[in-house]
């Protein structure tokens, strides 16, 4: 039993260090060759852990290939538009000027009920309001609306608008974050003051805490102060 938990922690190990390689994506937004990587790497991995008769290093050899191939075939794909693609495929327009290109659909044989409710899903019901949508080589529908359909923007109004950074995280749950302190050049001294303002004593007592583009302190407390 022993051996099999350090086997299973060890094919764990390195299938995670082997998606961290591949990059950061979402399930759903994995390329057709990435979902099968992802496939075959958890079938890879099971075949030793269930069997402990399986030589380690015959899991992961197979498990090492496939990850050296996806990132052989991501670095091809960057710099090679026409591997690009081959590996990735092409983005198909459905929707050019309020018309439905039956053509695409057709070809990729997408049918209209998941047109319909993927334009729903982008809050938009209308086909005749749609300028172009397109699908992309994820499998997700982008929307580009026509301009008559769009949000107005303050740069439409002329209005002024002021720079919106992002906040800056200093606490969560407890724990603080030095480099993003050092980052915008504040210390812990200044942070436990500022807090010790609204009756904070310690940081174990915050669940959240950020600092915003206005540089106002933004915090929650814990329910239960640990």
């Amino acid at each position: 039993m022993l051996i099999g938990i350090v086997r299973t922690l060890i094919l764990f190990a390195v299938v995670v260090i082997g998606l961290r390689l591949m990059g950061k994506r979402q399930v759903g937004k994995l390329q057709p060759y990435e979902l099968v990587i992802v496939i075959m790497l958890s079938a890879l991995a099971a075949i030793p852990m269930e069997n402990t008769g399986v030589p380690l290093l015959s899991g992961l050899f197979p498990i090492f290939t496939l990850i050296v191939a996806q990132v052989a075939m991501s670095y091809l794909s960057l710099k090679s538009e026409r591997a690009r693609g081959i590996i990735c495929g092409t983005p198909s327009v459905l929707v050019e000027n309020g018309k439905i290109v039956e053509e695409e659909l057709a070809r990729i044989r997408y049918n209209i009920n998941d047109l319909l409710e993927q334009l729903r899903a982008k809050n938009m019901p209308n086909i005749a309001d749609v300028e172009f949508a397109i699908l992309e080589t994820s499998g997700e529908l982008s929307v580009i609306p026509k301009s008559q359909r769009r949000p107005v923007m303050p740069e439409d109004l002329n209005l002024p608008t002021k720079y919106e950074g992002l906040p800056v995280t200093l606490i969560i749950d407890g724990y603080v974050f030095k480099k993003n302190l050092a980052r915008i050049n504040l210390s812990e001294g200044w942070l436990r003051s500022e807090l010790s303002k609204f009756g904070v004593r310690s940081f174990k007592e915050v669940l959240f805490a950020h600092l915003d583009t206005e540089g106002k302190l933004l915090y929650q407390v814990k329910s239960k102060a640990v």
